[in-house]
């Protein structure tokens, strides 16, 4: 017996599909399964979106791309304005990302390809370039650090990712360290990570002030540290020291601990940011000196040294970046 498989039904016109009135009855010796869960995640999930960044001019351009399978980018759509972030990421649930970048908090929907929407203001920073960490465990989103003229701030604000509106406090570094702090999160911890000084975390559920988790002092890297998690294990890729460097360093997000060698990029770079899947991360963009393309990604749970995945649809230093199966959702 032939198996007969239909995709979809349209009218002649091919606009709409058929209309269903009255009562209507299956007959099938077999079973038809109707969707369910949210509409948005319908599609299926494994999307990770690159926003915004310096190409050298800034860019309103946001890429997307598949985190299953290598590949390159595609055209996603575009932010509300020109701009860049530093490259500290963006914190998402599973059905939408929010950017914070001093000048704007814009979000977007993973199945969607219709660029950014306005989402509210951040408190406390303004400015293109804020370098603001991002980490999110699905439900909160955290804003750290960041710039606001002349001041580095030490402070830590929180969203909630599926509502719009302006951020509110939620707490501080308690060590000292300010500026642009690189994000890792499991479904109960945000870790961050700052060259030359203390690994900071503090529970989503908490507040207050943040606690150290390890010691990144003898890291000769200075700063332009990029990070992404699963929801087990972080890791921290390139750098400057003062030099670009290819060094990747990994840590247990549930016990504390300095990091551990991990492997190393293809080449080193800064100006670039990571994101990640339940099990892979992704190191995209960023200068070594010139701009590039490039998105290079490992393996989270072993250690071992980039591989080439794709390419963005355009070469830019300075982007955020955030994914709807990164490490706060949990696997």
């Amino acid at each position: 017996m032939s198996e007969l498989r239909i995709n979809n039904i349209t009218d002649r016109a091919g606009s709409s599909g058929p209309i269903i009135a009255g009562v209507s009855t299956v007959t099938s010796t077999s079973h038809m399964v109707m969707p369910s869960g949210p509409t948005e995640m319908r599609g299926g999930r494994g999307k990770a979106i690159v926003f915004v960044g310096a190409t050298p001019s800034t860019t309103t351009l946001i890429d997307a791309f598949n985190t299953v399978t290598a590949g390159n980018a595609f055209d996603f759509g575009d932010a509300s304005a020109a701009r860049y972030n530093n490259g500290f990421g963006g914190c998402a649930s599973a059905t939408r990302g929010v950017i914070a970048d001093g000048t704007a908090t814009e979000y977007v929907i993973f199945s969607s390809s219709g660029g950014a929407n306005d989402f509210g203001d951040h408190r406390v920073v303004s400015g293109s370039g804020a370098a603001i960490g991002h980490a999110a465990d699905g439900v909160r989103g955290l804003l750290a650090g960041g710039y606001n003229a002349p001041l580095n701030l030490n402070t830590i604000d929180f969203i909630t990712i599926a509502t719009t509106g302006n951020s509110s406090s939620f707490g501080e570094f308690d060590d000292g360290s300010t500026g642009g702090y690189s994000p890792m999160a499991s479904p109960t911890r945000a870790v961050f990570a700052r060259g030359g000084q203390n690994l900071n975390f503090i529970n989503f559920t908490s507040g207050g002030k943040t606690q150290i988790f390890g010691d990144m002092k003898g890291d000769s890297r200075t700063s332009h540290i990029a990070s992404c998690s699963s929801s087990t294990r972080g890791i921290m890729a390139g750098g400057e020291a003062p030099s670009r460097v290819n060094t990747i360093t990994f840590i247990t997000l549930a016990t504390l601990g300095n990091g551990t060698d991990f492997g190393d990029l293809l080449a080193g770079r800064n100006d670039h940011d990571a994101v990640s899947s339940s099990t892979r991360g992704f190191i995209v963009a960023g200068a070594n000196p010139s701009k590039t393309n490039s998105i290079e990604f490992v393996t989270i749970a072993s250690t071992g040294n980039g591989q080439e995945f794709g390419d963005l649809t355009q070469a830019r230093s300075q982007p955020s970046s955030c994914s709807d199966v990164h490490g706060g959702l949990g696997d």
